[in-house]
């Protein structure tokens, strides 16, 4: 017997025709993990899913109604109209209300406590997590601190070492311009030998002699012209050190001022903050690596740097020692030149003045000899003219007494004594001639060697004159402060 409006399958309305599945239980909660996972709800899954037991039973009952077709349709018929049948579908049994409330109590006591275990995971989570970001980021600024002071210290060797080298670079230039200056102030005393040798080479005759003075000249302008050469090299060498230097105090700058701009940044970098304007995402900027050392080849970098600028100053100043050095040797070489070429000249003036001296003394001795001589022709000619008459007496009264007659031409001693004195006369006449040619001939010669001691004098005076008037010119030579470059 049927009830009037319930339909033949429900469930206490006939007997089952086949097993029904009961609704899956809730499934276990998840396990909890220290990191961070999506989850579900416990049923989650289940709850969209959801349908009420009758409605899996009616749909079973159909199911097995269509596999029994023939049968059931030939034993029972339906008592109610179809369209009412449709709306009879959707009730539930009291077994599935209070299944239904146990499941959604148990689903949300589950969810409850699974909620709350989440709940304070989660804030365990958060606070984990950002102590975790915290000391990261103060670990962060401890390194962005000690990087800057990394970088200030390496900044600060940077500029003492810059400072240093622009200080040896100041120092080399002016040793530098003092060599110059030197190899300048060198000409000067180099024109005045030159000249000395020009006006030495205007001597005359005998006195064009390669002496002492000459020697010296020499000397002095080999020595004047390798001293400008030393210094002009040096000054060439002092040059390329300081392209050396330029370009290690550039290497420097540029270091220098990369680390005041990586200084900058650090800082930046260190005074932003989670409250910061300027913050904004970049996504995959931890993946990308434009690094390109590592801070033991950075601070070897700035160190090889600093060695490099400090091998440059070593060898500058290894440069303005030897500068000076080379300053004082060629200086005391060209004063010591200068002394013996200037004593050379004194002696060699002090000498020609002496043979002067002794020329003019020669000369008036000759110009007296000469007068002695030219008295001596003259009282010849007179002494050789007065005996001509007494030799004309003799040799007339010799002729006068040729005219005696026959025996009257008498050798007698009157005849004897008138030939005697004849031939004495000639005699003493020829002795006085041959003597005044002789002192005729003596009177040449002393006017000769007067020619000649008059020239002598002339030579000697044109050779003082010269040697004076390069005494003269050498009056004044370079001081030691200018053969040194200070002026």
């Amino acid at each position: 017997m049927e009830f009037l409006g319930t339909p033949q399958t429900a469930s206490y309305c006939g007997p089952k025709a086949c097993g029904f599945s009961a609704l899956p239980p809730a499934g276990p909660a998840p396990v909890i993990q220290e990191c961070y996972q999506p989850y579900y709800l416990p049923g989650y899954r289940y709850l969209n899913s959801w349908r009420p037991s009758l409605f899996y039973k009616v749909s079973n009952a159909q199911t097995c109604q269509d596999e029994g077709a023939v049968s059931h349709s030939a034993l029972r018929l339906p008592t109610i109209l179809p369209s009412l049948r449709s709306t009879l579908f959707c009730r539930y049994s009291p077994r599935d209300w209070d299944q239904s409330n146990q499941q959604q109590m148990h689903v949300a006591e589950a969810s409850r406590l699974w909620a709350s275990q989440v709940t304070d995971d989660s804030m365990r989570l958060m606070q984990d997590k950002a102590q975790l970001t915290h000391q990261m980021q103060d670990g962060a600024c401890r390194n962005l601190g000690q990087r800057l002071l990394d970088i200030g210290f390496w900044k600060s060797e940077l500029r003492y070492e810059l400072e240093r080298l622009l200080g040896e670079s100041r120092s080399l230039d002016t040793v530098k311009k003092r060599l110059e200056c030197a190899a300048d102030e060198v000409n000067c005393p180099l024109q005045v030998a030159l000249e000395c040798l020009y006006h030495r080479e205007k001597r005359i005759g005998i006195d064009l002699v390669h002496d002492n003075v000459e020697k010296n000249l020499i000397q002095e302008v080999d020595l004047l012209k390798c001293c400008q050469e030393q210094m002009r090299k040096l000054a060439q060498r002092i040059d390329l050190q300081m392209r050396d230097n330029r370009d290690a105090q550039h290497v420097l700058e540029k270091d220098l001022e990369d680390k005041h701009s990586a200084q900058f940044i650090d800082e930046k970098c260190l005074n932003l903050k989670n409250t910061s304007d300027c913050l904004t995402f970049f996504h995959g900027v931890e993946k990308v690596d434009s690094s390109i050392s590592v801070p033991e080849t950075w601070a070897k970098f700035s160190n090889n740097n600093i060695r490099h600028s400090q091998n440059m100053r070593a060898n500058s100043i290894l440069l303005r020692e030897e500068a000076e050095s080379l300053f004082e040797t060629l200086s005391d070489q060209m004063w010591k030149q200068f002394t013996d070429t200037n004593l050379a000249f004194n002696a060699r003036i002090a000498e020609v003045m002496g043979v002067r001296n002794k020329l003019q003394t020669q000369l008036a001795k000759t110009l007296h000899e000469i007068f002695q001589a030219e008295n001596t022709v003259m009282l010849l000619e007179r002494s050789i003219m007065a005996k001509e008459s007494p030799l004309k007496v003799a040799q007339t009264r010799l002729e006068c007494r040729t005219r005696r007659p026959n025996v009257e031409l008498c050798r007698d001693t009157p005849q004897f004594k008138l030939v005697n004195e004849v031939f004495t006369i000639d005699d003493t006449l020829q002795t006085l001639r041959l003597r005044l040619r002789e002192t005729q001939s003596t009177l040449q010669l002393l006017q000769m060697i007067k020619c000649r001691l008059e020239h002598e004098l002339t030579l000697k005076a044109g050779t003082l004159c010269i040697d004076r008037k390069c005494v003269g010119m050498r009056k004044t030579f370079p001081s030691t402060p200018r053969l040194v470059g200070y002026t």
